[in-house]
C-alpha cells in the first residue's frame, strides 16, 4: 500500500528537547528538574516545614518508578499521578487548590518557555502537508497534550497537523500500537499507509514496524541509535525529509 500519511514524534524530532534549558539558564531560572522539586517543596514547606532533600528523594524515587512503567508497560503517568506518588511517599497531603496549582505549574513550564524548533522543520512540514496527511504521535512526559499543542502553535507548526496522538490522551505510550492506531483513525488511513519519523529506534522504528508501518530515524539532535536502527531510512536534516518520504512512497 502507498504512503498516505506521515506521523511525527515531537521531542528531538520537531523540537530540540534540551534547548529550553539554555533559555532558562539565560533568564537565571532553575533547571526544569530543580524547579519541579522546588515547587513541591515550597508548597509543603508552607504548610509544615520539610527538608528539601526529602522532597527531592521522593521525587527521584517517583521518577524511577515512572521510567519502569513507561519503558516496560508503555504507560505515562500523568503529572497529577506523579505528584500523588511523591506526596504519598512523603506521607503528606495538600489542599485541593494547592494540588491543582502544582499540577498546573508543572504542566505550564515548557509552555511558558518552550523548547526551540529544529532547523528546517517548518519548511518540511509545509511541503509534506501538500502531499500527505500529517499527525503527531508523541509521549507527553510532563507537559500534557494540551500544552504540547500550545508549543506547536507558538512555533507556527500546529496548522500543518490533522491529528494528535499524545500518550496522556491515548492512555498508552510508544511503542504501543494504540498510539499509532489513534493517529491512523484521526487521519482516516490504515497504519500500513503511514511512515513515522522519530529519534528513538525502540519507540519510533520498532513500534511502527511491528504494525506494518514504515519508519524514518531522525538523527539531527539525537544520533544515539543511528548504528543500531532497523529504520527504512535515516534522516539527519529536515531539509532532506520530503525527498526521503517521497522515495519511500514510490517504492
Amino acid at each position: 500500500m502507498t504512503i498516505k500519511a506521515v506521523t511525527f514524534d515531537l521531542w528531538d524530532t520537531i523540537v530540540d528537547d534540551d534547548s529550553d534549558e539554555i533559555l532558562r539558564a539565560e533568564q537565571g531560572l532553575r533547571t526544569k528538574k530543580e524547579e519541579r522539586r522546588h515547587q513541591i517543596w515550597s508548597a509543603l514547606n508552607a504548610i509544615e516545614p520539610i527538608e528539601y532533600d526529602s522532597v527531592a528523594l521522593a521525587y527521584d524515587t517517583t521518577e524511577a518508578g515512572f521510567n519502569v512503567v513507561w519503558k516496560e508497560c508503555y504507560i505515562n503517568w500523568t503529572v497529577a499521578q506523579r505528584i500523588r506518588v511523591v506526596l504519598s511517599g512523603l506521607k503528606r497531603q495538600v489542599p485541593d487548590e494547592v494540588f491543582a496549582q502544582l499540577v498546573a505549574d508543572h504542566a505550564q513550564m515548557e509552555v511558558d518557555i518552550p523548547p526551540l524548533p529544529i532547523d528546517g522543520i517548518k519548511e518540511a512540514l509545509a511541503e509534506l502537508s501538500t502531499r500527505y496527511k500529517l499527525s503527531i504521535v508523541s509521549d507527553s512526559i510532563v507537559t500534557p497534550g494540551t500544552g504540547l499543542r500550545e508549543i506547536l502553535s507558538t512555533h507556527g507548526l500546529k496548522q500543518y497537523f490533522s491529528g494528535f496522538a499524545f500518550s496522556d490522551e491515548v492512555g498508552r505510550s510508544k511503542p504501543h500500537r494504540a498510539m499509532f492506531d489513534a493517529a491512523a483513525q484521526q487521519l482516516d488511513v490504515d497504519v500500513s499507509e503511514i511512515v513515522h519519523i522519530g529519534d528513538r529506534d525502540q519507540n519510533d522504528v520498532k513500534g511502527p514496524h511491528a504494525i506494518g508501518a514504515k519508519a524514518i530515524l531522525f538523527t539531527a539532535t539525537r544520533p544515539d541509535d543511528r548504528e543500531i536502527t532497523t529504520a527504512d531510512a535515516i534522516c539527519n536534516s529536515h531539509h532532506d525529509l520530503p525527498a526521503i518520504v517521497d522515495r519511500l512512497a514510490a517504492e
